[in-house]
């Protein structure tokens, strides 16, 4: 699954890492302690086994004699794992002595083959009671005299006070870790966002750009993220330049073809009437598509630019305003599902579009249109995180249109009432200018039984965060 914001990127990496790291730090430091602790526990048994060398000697009868002081009660307490032994070995023929607490049991010796001494002449190796216990034995031979009589010592302990010790000390420190990990996340969580606080920053700075509330970057930031701030204001005040250069270029050819086109107008009316109808239709024609390729000039220059920005519904409250007076005797209707809907066009795109559609809309309705405008889906194909997109739709109660006729009248140039005046390009020029901004237009019957045409275009929430 790719990640794509970094915040969550940083935050899914460091977290991974303080895991891995805790649970690494965790075993080794468990391994270390368990070593260390079974290595005291022998030097304990080593220290015990020559404490009872050291109690026990030859008596005047022969026999071995001594009491072993070990200091731990377990030694007297039966079936501990806690006990000390001594052998007589060889020739020696005296009566073994061991603690209280072994009773009259005994601890079975591996061969010296299999568990050998080491260079102190020790061995160590686990074994089993006779209660079931897991005791760990140190043994040794001792020389007792100057006879030659020696005797087997051997000191056993418990093994479950290295294992309790070790689970005590492995639980005490996974918690401590858990609890540590948690506050490190935390830690790291804060620190990271608060390091990537510019980047937001940043964000929310060309927000305001693409909102039309700001012509640039704006703002103290760090030196990472300032270089970026430099760039994009230099791209912004480049698109701006081209912007404008685009509708210069633009004005500049529509002055130098209005001349031409307002003479063959005129020239028109002197013709005689059958030609001069021609002249004239054909002038406005001309008129109209010079117009609408102008327009579609001017869209392409400054379309993916972030600084176009039209309030809704100030510009269509207008427009219903000059049907109205031109329209008296129908009624004309602003409906807005939300307020402060905003559109990423021109001005003037947004009133040719609409005034297109509501002069339509007039001119074949009984008595009245409607105008409603709210916020919509994205169209297909668009990504809906990239802008908002808004819908606006015209609708009349006149004789409406069938599919097949919807299809005509979309058609550059396609009238299919010849008694009403126009050119017949008003509706494919609401399209063009729609799809220019990778909006969408479609026309249907609506529920008036009238035409409605539906326009999905780039929208921007005036509350947008």
């Amino acid at each position: 699954m790719y990640v794509r914001s970094v915040t969550a990127r940083v935050l899914l990496l460091a977290t991974a890492w303080s895991g891995v790291a805790l649970v690494v730090i965790a075993l080794v430091i468990s391994a270390l302690y368990t070593k260390s602790a079974e290595r005291a526990f022998t030097d304990l048994l080593r220290a015990q086994l020559y404490n009872v060398v050291n109690s026990i000697t030859i008596g005047d009868d022969n026999a071995l004699a001594g009491n072993p002081q070990l200091g731990d009660l377990r030694f007297s307490q039966p079936e501990t794992g806690w006990y000390w032994i001594v052998e007589p070995l060889g020739t020696f023929a005296a009566t073994p002595l061991s603690s209280s607490s072994l009773g009259t049991s005994n601890i079975k010796v591996p061969s010296i083959l299999n568990v050998p001494f080491n260079n102190r002449y020790e061995r160590f190796y686990p074994a089993i009671d006779a209660f079931g216990n897991n005791v760990l034995v140190a043994e040794t031979e001792v020389v007792l005299d100057s006879e030659g009589r020696a005797a087997r010592f051997r000191v056993t302990g418990n093994l479950t006070v290295v294992t309790e010790d070790v689970q005590a000390f492995t639980q005490s420190l996974y918690i401590a870790l858990v609890v540590f990990g948690l506050g490190s996340l935390v830690v790291n969580g804060l620190a990271i966002l608060f390091g990537l606080r510019p980047l937001d920053e940043a964000r929310r700075a060309l927000e305001k750009v693409r909102r039309g509330e700001a012509e640039r970057l704006e703002g103290e930031f760090p030196r990472e993220v300032h270089a970026l701030t430099i760039e994009m204001n230099a791209l912004i005040d480049s698109n701006r330049r081209i912007v404008e250069r685009a509708r210069s270029q633009v004005g500049n050819l529509a002055h130098s073809l209005k001349t031409p086109i307002a003479v063959l107008l005129n020239e028109s009316r002197l013709i005689d009437k059958g030609h001069g109808e021609v002249v004239r239709g054909q002038a406005e024609a001309m008129q109209s598509q010079v117009q609408s390729y102008l327009n579609r000039a001017r869209i392409a220059a400054q379309r993916e630019s972030m600084l176009a920005r039209t309030d809704a519904e100030p510009v269509l409250e207008r427009l219903m305003r000059v049907m109205r007076r031109l329209n008296p005797e129908k009624t004309f209707e602003l409906i807005a599902t939300q307020a402060n809907l905003a559109l990423a066009m021109e001005q003037q795109d947004v009133e040719e579009t609409v005034g297109n559609l509501l002069e339509n809309a007039a001119r074949h309705s009984k008595s009245g249109v409607w105008l409603t405008i709210m916020p919509s889906l994205a169209p297909e194909g668009e990504d809906p995180a990239r802008r908002n997109w808004v819908e606006i739709a015209v609708e009349d109660d006149g004789p409406g249109l069938n599919p097949d006729e919807i299809k005509e009248a979309m058609k550059r140039g396609r009238r299919l009432d010849e008694s009403k005046p126009g050119t017949g390009l008003g509706l494919s020029i609401v399209g063009e200018i729609a799809r220019e901004y990778q909006g969408r237009f479609r026309l249907s019957r609506g529920r008036r039984g009238g035409l409605r045409a539906v326009l999905t275009l780039p929208g921007i929430s005036r509350d947008a965060a």
